[in-house]
């Protein structure tokens, strides 16, 4: 049964001032999900589409943001699929939410967007 959707986009552009400010990006993404990447370009999409992730699983949740956006973090498998992994407190507020649980993301970005979406499982 699907517990939740959510879904999230964001202005690339909006990360600009970010990716040169190391404090913007501890702050808000995990150390997992940090890029060395070199393009700016590049830079922008990636952690627009990791914000967007962060705040289309809120939403599925149905809580807003009620965590640490560190918390909430994208990993991506040895084929390139992106995944939700979260701290033992988000994980816990999960489980508390809607019991065992699948989670499942699909980030995408374009030109000046980036989106996520999220459905989240019961099991």
């Amino acid at each position: 049964m699907i517990y939740g959707i959510g879904c999230d986009i964001t202005r690339v552009s909006r990360f600009e001032k970010w990716v040169s400010n190391p404090d913007m990006l501890e702050r808000f993404f995990n150390q997992e999900e940090r890029s060395d990447k070199k393009n700016p370009k590049q830079l922008c999409e990636h952690y627009a589409a990791r914000f967007a992730a962060k705040e289309a699983f809120s939403k599925a949740l149905g809580t807003g943001i009620v965590f640490d956006l560190r918390d909430v973090y994208v990993v991506k498998n040895s084929e390139g699929k992106p995944s939700l992994n979260f701290s033992k407190e988000v994980s816990d507020l999960l489980y508390k939410r809607c019991g065992n649980n699948s989670v499942f993301l699909s980030l995408s970005h374009e030109k000046e967007y980036a989106t996520a979406f999220v459905v989240i499982e019961k099991l």
